[in-house]
């Protein structure tokens, strides 16, 4: 059993920059999701185990980072020049399949989750 556990979230003002962390052991496919109140869970970024392949969604692309320091177990996900939309609760997930075009975005991909945590992004 993988336990994954995120942290680093808060309230900011749009502009700001917050990094997230996912403390996360083994060879897994890494992904952050977020999911905004009366909303669906969504895709946000996703970095296979080497960190040579990252996705991103297109809301995120070019403000926001994901890496991993494996030496640490450890999964990070920068985001810079938040925005008051980017509020919601973020989950890291961990993937056992190797990341693919048709797998990254999907949920459902995805075989470990965190418990989420709050990023508040005032305007």
């Amino acid at each position: 059993q993988v336990q994954l556990v995120e942290s680093g979230g808060g309230l900011v003002q749009a502009g700001d920059s917050l990094r997230l962390s996912c403390a996360a052991s083994g060879t897994y496919v890494m992904g952050w999701f977020r999911q905004a109140p009366g909303k669906e869970r969504e895709f946000v970024a996703a970095l296979s185990w080497g960190g040579r392949t990252t996705y991103y969604a297109t809301s995120v692309k070019g403000r926001f980072t994901i890496s991993r320091d494996n030496a640490k177990n450890t999964v990070y996900l920068q985001m810079n020049s938040l925005k008051p939309e980017d509020t919601a609760a973020y989950y890291c997930a961990a993937m056992s399949s190797p990341i693919t075009v048709s797998n990254y975005a999907r949920p459902t991909s995805y075989d470990y989750w965190g418990q989420g945590t709050l990023v508040t992004v005032s305007s």
